[in-house]
């Protein structure tokens, strides 16, 4: 990842809350249109983000609930409300910090600022439970957070990679507080680690002049347009995803770019060596030369299954009875050599399209 180097001169950060959060408002669509109504935690309330949520969404109802894992209106909804759920924010305290172990980008995967999503990509793994975590919930408790991640860094410099976006979209969610800046720059100045997130989102102009020093790998994930307007609802298109990853790497961050996930509809061979052309064209040359690939194949669920037959009657079908094969729990994946053949078409054509750029993985 030495290609990327900063082009933009830094200037000094704003540390509080509301200044950050106003600078992340450069967003196309600003997040006050983006929800109904609020669900808080009344803990919430003690911490100053959370003060600054109940000011800043004042205008919307606000209903006091006991805990953000257990929501009864949430829980009553049928599959058919799925996309109206979305549309509400839930507001609390994080009390679970449990670390787990990972092998791919990071070392760890860690609960960070938020969970869930206001986007609607249909073959979300949070839907594994929806009516308890696949809408946003955000988590004030913030600095506590940054504390104990910082103090896993300095106590392990050995593994310390840490992937704060694995239950969110970080991107989004910084339309809502203002937090992305804040992380960034707090972890830059205290911790040894790196810090990592993906995102499907494009609104990263609050991130590109901080003062990141290197520790924040950034990560976009694309498919090709016809699958991200069909499949992931309410995300960013991919010339904005391009561009984004561009901008980063031109501001000094280390980048990666994530073909995720890889789903098998009727003539995927070709969206797909479409997609690696497009990206071999728009990627600046500096993010061929120093980024990385990440490939993960889609995985599905008899319970997709039935909220988007429910919520999204007419969208494509991503469940295919031919190309699938139960593993456990209601979840299937693509059946081995159906699996093995694509893997192989997409290591020939990334070869062809992006020889420079290593892939990290492939799952």
């Amino acid at each position: 990842m030495k290609g990327c180097v900063r082009l933009k001169a830094e200037q000094s950060p704003e540390t509080d809350i509301t200044s950050r959060a106003e600078k992340s408002m450069s967003f196309a669509v600003t997040s006050e249109r983006l929800f109904d109504g609020v669900f808080y935690e009344p803990e919430a309330l003690n911490y100053p983000l959370g003060r600054y949520l109940w000011e800043r969404y004042s205008f919307l109802p606000w209903t006091e609930i006991e805990n953000h894992n257990n929501i009864p209106q949430m829980r009553a909804a049928s599959n058919r409300e799925f996309a109206h759920l979305k549309r509400h924010l839930i507001v609390g305290v994080r009390k679970t910090h449990r670390y787990t172990e990972n092998g791919k980008v990071s070392d760890f995967l860690v609960p960070y600022t938020s969970s869930g999503c206001r986007a609607m990509c249909l073959y979300c793994y949070l839907v594994c439970n929806y009516n308890k975590c696949a809408y946003l919930r955000v988590f004030v408790n913030r600095e506590e957070m940054m504390d104990k991640m910082v103090q896993k860094a300095n106590a392990e410099p050995g593994r310390h990679v840490f992937e704060i976006g694995s239950n969110s979209d970080l991107v989004l969610e910084n339309a809502v507080t203002g937090n992305l800046p804040w992380t960034v720059e707090e972890f830059a100045r205290r911790a040894k680690g790196k810090l990592t997130f993906p995102t499907k989102f494009g609104d990263v102009e609050p991130l590109l002049n901080l003062d990141h020093r290197r520790k924040i790998i950034f990560r976009v994930s694309v498919n090709p347009e016809e699958l991200i307007r069909k499949v992931e609802l309410g995300t960013s298109p991919l010339s904005r995803r391009i561009n984004a990853v561009n901008a980063m790497c031109g501001a000094g961050y280390p980048v990666g770019v994530l073909l995720a996930p890889v789903i098998l509809t009727t003539g995927w061979e070709i969206l797909y060596e479409q997609l690696l052309d497009t990206l071999s064209k728009t990627l600046d040359p500096a993010v061929k030369r120093g980024g990385f690939l990440e490939v993960i194949f889609m995985t599905y669920s008899f319970l997709h299954n039935a909220i988007n037959s429910e919520a999204f009657p007419n969208t494509l079908a991503l469940y295919r009875p031919d190309q699938m094969v139960g593993r456990g729990r209601g979840k299937y994946r693509y059946r081995e050599g159906i699996r093995q053949k694509a893997e192989e078409l997409l290591r020939n054509l990334i070869g062809k399209y992006l020889p420079g750029m290593p892939v990290l993985y492939i799952s």
